[in-house]
């Protein structure tokens, strides 16, 4: 994949690095000269732009690129305006980096969908979650072992857990299954929409069903062995 990440303080560079040294083609942007030096030999490529302009993102490979990331974080006006200007250009992903809940609000009204809150999130969480397919979720017990929240891939709907055979061929333990659940309005109706029902530990005959969520436990390297595409 291709990632533009705008903004190299310290959660940006991080997210950066990592994102390169799991093998993507990385673009850092940052206005500061010296950020652009720190960096320029641990990704692909450093640019030294002032993104709060036009003219600096019409110069940025937008179209070719599956994510771009706004990490500023120490100017919030800095950030908004580059956020919106992106917005304008229709890149296929967008996701912004806050630093308060006002500036979430802002980003929100803006509609950018994905926000990143670098105080409670570390980037080696958000280098997994952009990376792995289906992953939605993902708590690092250690440097090799993780807790993760995915979508049930679609080579495992219709089976149980243990036809799939979770821990006998993949070497990881499925904890439980949350089930997407019609919740009742008034009178008992059924709403349009669901949520996710935790349906306790996970048996060997817990069926897995398209819109399910399973909560994993693992190596990483065999968690992503499991969600690699068949």
């Amino acid at each position: 994949m291709k990632f533009i990440i705008i903004g190299l303080g310290t959660f940006g560079s991080s997210l950066a690095e990592k994102l390169t040294q799991l093998g993507h083609e990385v673009i850092g942007v940052d206005k500061q000269f010296e950020k652009i030096e720190d960096i320029k030999d641990k990704i692909t490529h450093a640019i030294c732009l002032d993104c709060k302009h036009q003219n600096a993102i019409n110069s940025l490979p937008l179209k070719n690129t599956d994510v771009v990331l706004v990490c500023i974080g120490e100017d919030e006006g800095a950030n908004l305006l580059t956020t919106a200007l992106l917005k304008k250009m229709n890149v296929p992903r967008l996701i912004s980096r806050s630093v308060s809940p006002i500036h979430a609000t802002i980003l929100e009204a803006m509609e950018v969908s994905e926000i990143v809150r670098p105080e409670e999130e570390t980037a080696e969480r958000w280098a997994k979650r952009l990376t792995t397919a289906g992953i939605i979720d993902s708590f690092e017990l250690t440097d090799n072992y993780s807790i993760v929240q995915v979508e049930v891939p679609k080579k495992f709907i219709g089976k149980t857990v243990a036809l799939v055979g979770f821990n006998q061929f993949y070497q990881v333990l499925v904890l439980t299954v949350m089930k997407n659940v019609k919740e009742k309005g008034l009178f008992g109706i059924l709403k349009k929409t669901s949520k996710l029902h935790i349906e306790g530990v996970a048996k060997a005959n817990t069926l897995l069903e398209e819109g399910d969520v399973m909560v994993l436990y693992g190596h990483n390297d065999n968690i992503y062995q499991l969600l690699k595409d068949e």
